[in-house]
């Protein structure tokens, strides 16, 4: 058995089970585990997803939100314990794979429009 396949070994065993189906350009809520001292809680983080990368355990997303009149984004990986559930709140229509453009917009400007089936 050689190294890589060590690796893909050790890789498929941290996926999860339930992976949520959502796509950029989506309003998900992000369940994140977060510590403090002793005690873990739970911290909800709504905003849209920007974008999407990589494959298999070392999957991310990232999701922006404003909060105050300051834009915010955070990173999350797929796969992560830490990341307890993501629900999806609202399909967008989008015609990217990432939505960069969300960074230089305010207001109206910056929302994504509904994808209505």
């Amino acid at each position: 058995m050689n190294a890589s396949e060590i690796i893909k070994n050790i890789e498929t065993e941290q996926l999860k089970a339930e992976v949520p189906q959502f796509s950029v350009g989506d309003t998900v809520k992000v369940y994140g585990k977060i510590k403090e001292g002793n005690r873990e809680r739970v911290q909800v983080f709504e905003g849209t997803v920007i974008k999407k990368q990589g494959g298999s355990n070392r999957a991310t997303f990232t999701v922006r939100k404003l909060s105050n009149g300051v834009g915010v984004e955070k990173t999350w990986p797929l796969h992560s314990p830490n990341v307890e559930k993501v629900e999806v709140i609202r399909k967008g229509k989008v015609r990217r794979a990432k939505l960069y453009y969300l960074r230089d917009r305010v207001g109206k400007a910056a929302k994504v429009k509904e994808l209505v089936k």
